[in-house]
């Protein structure tokens, strides 16, 4: 004869079904916040391609070719500089200071090589996830 279930014993399976999902759930997390830690340890340690000048060259000649006088050239979360992205978001002068990683060696190319030709670089924050500066976008711009 089959014994009936009893409360208890619903209670049981509820609470192992729920165990399993918030393991999952966990699990997820988990791995995302890996994923997250190797992107940014893989940004904060990219060297500059070694054909930098002429992919620049080929990118700014199409914009051009299009009638714009400005690119995009690299973005990243604000959590990446050194500040999260305050003195950008605030338009500070020294913003340049709160950059780390391959968007501070993308700067420092830019002040070696394209600013001396006449270049500018300026940098917005494109977003707000939760009314905190999301993702920083460098923009190199020309005179038409």
């Amino acid at each position: 004869m089959t014994d009936l279930l009893r409360p208890q014993d619903l209670k049981k399976i509820s609470d192992d079904i729920d165990m399993e999902r918030a393991k999952k759930i966990f699990e997820k997390m988990q791995a995302q916040e890996r994923e997250k830690r190797d992107l940014q340890d893989v940004f904060m340690h990219r060297d500059l391609h070694p054909e930098a000048r002429q992919r620049v060259n080929t990118a700014i000649r199409r914009a051009a070719e299009q009638g714009l006088n400005q690119i995009q050239a690299v973005t990243f979360p604000a959590s990446y500089c050194n500040d999260r992205g305050r003195r950008i978001n605030n338009l500070e002068a020294d913003w340049p200071d709160s950059l780390e990683g391959f968007a501070k060696k993308a700067y420092e190319f830019y002040a070696a090589e394209l600013k001396p030709l006449g270049f500018r670089l300026t940098a917005q924050i494109l977003d707000y996830p939760d009314g905190m500066p999301g993702t920083v976008a460098l923009l190199l711009s020309w005179d038409r």
